[in-house]
């Protein structure tokens, strides 16, 4: 059986988990270049916090490099467990596959230093723009679903069973003018 099929991994946001050091002995070389430890399938699913899917699916997608070794069996060098690592992460923060290879192929599509410089500071400056747009409107969002939480607390411990739901528009708690939005959506109606 192929190591690519040797173990089966669930699947998980990469960013959740903590990721392992690596830690495996050197295998002979499928490739020329770089030297070190090669790993498989599962070595980089296990290690980069992902799953034999994930794997496949960015080695298919041409964003992992792989050689085959004898029997079929996949081999990846380290650097592309850190291409893994955070192409990961990068689709957690919402790019798209076609972004996050365009990003990895960037240097080489250019003439000279300055150009690849200069194009890949300014993605990036854009993508740092949005991120912070989203993390703004993730702690907005935050705050009014924490204050949500508490008024409907307060309505879990309604004693009057014989209203509920066609009369909680009538209730005070629910006649605050600072009743969050999030309540008068999800709860009034």
């Amino acid at each position: 059986m192929p190591d690519d099929d040797a173990e089966t991994l669930g699947a998980g946001a990469a960013g959740n988990r903590p990721r392992p050091t690596l830690a495996l002995a050197p295998r002979e070389d499928a490739f020329s270049e770089p030297s070190g430890p090669l790993l498989t399938t599962g070595d980089m699913a296990r290690l980069g916090g992902s799953t034999l899917r994930t794997v496949r699916f960015y080695e298919e997608a041409g964003l992992l490099k792989v050689a085959r070794h004898e029997g079929g069996h996949r081999l990846f060098h380290e650097t592309e467990l850190h291409k893994l690592r955070l192409a990961s992460d990068l689709r957690e923060a919402g790019l798209s596959l076609s972004e996050i290879k365009s990003l990895f192929e960037l240097k080489n599509r250019c003439a000279s230093a300055e150009e690849a410089s200069a194009l890949l500071a300014d993605h990036l400056a854009s993508r740092i723009d949005a991120m912070q747009e989203k993390i703004a409107l993730l702690r907005r969002l935050r705050e009014e679903l924490a204050s949500t939480v508490a008024v409907i607390q307060e309505c879990g411990s309604c004693d009057d069973q014989r209203t509920f739901p066609a009369r909680c528009c009538d209730c005070e708690v629910l006649a605050r003018p600072d009743l969050p939005r999030a309540v008068r959506l999800l709860w009034s109606t």
